[in-house]
């Protein structure tokens, strides 16, 4: 033997695939929301985002400067929201519902439930708290007609979060033995309830 790989001509071989910038921005993003739904930001290192989202610490720094520049940068809801309120308004409540569910489903968190750690964020948490105002249950208003459109927005987002909740946090065995479609056939409803004008 030559140490020749003969599967390779000239013994080369090919170097391992290599993510985009964008697809390693997007994982390291969502590594540290999937953190940030679970741990208090104080005790989330760089190094637990890199080794979720396969990257290491440095690739974090050149992208986002600094561990608080990354956590304000997941702060924000503007990108999920566009998701999340992509459908018609007469079927906005089982589209919501689809996706917090697929979102736990496939990545283990949904666009809009870490507003429910705010609290063990500090300071941080308020701009949580007030970027989701702003982002999420005040857009969803201007999509309402009739009176109180910001309290049936507040309400229809209270659904989904407390949906979020047992799906992904307290893990309730029967709604995740459940098929997707059925919950959102079940439990659409109730928030669309909220979405249609009375």
């Amino acid at each position: 033997m030559d140490g020749t790989d003969t599967a390779h001509p000239g013994g080369a071989r090919p170097a391992p695939a290599r993510r985009d910038a964008g697809a390693s921005k997007a994982e390291i993003v969502r590594a540290t929301r999937y953190l940030l739904a679970r741990h208090a930001q104080s005790d989330i290192t760089l190094k637990a985002i890199a080794d979720r989202a396969g990257v290491s610490p440095p690739l974090i720094l050149k992208y986002f400067g600094n561990k608080d520049a990354l956590l304000a940068h997941t702060m924000d809801f503007e990108t999920d929201v566009d998701a999340l309120l992509d459908a018609p308004l007469e079927d906005l409540g089982r589209h919501m519902v689809r996706s917090v569910l697929t979102s736990q489903a496939g990545n283990g968190t949904d666009p809009i439930l870490r507003i429910a750690f705010a609290p063990l964020h500090g300071a941080q948490g308020e701009i949580l708290r007030a970027n989701f105002r702003a982002q999420v249950t005040e857009r969803l208003a201007t999509r309402l007609t009739g009176p109180d459109t910001g309290l049936r927005a507040e309400l229809a987002v209270a659904a989904l979060l407390g949906l979020g909740v047992v799906y992904g946090l307290a893990r309730g065995p029967y709604v995740r033995a459940s098929e997707i479609e059925d919950i959102v056939h079940r439990y659409g409803p109730a928030v669309q309830g909220q979405l249609d004008r009375p």
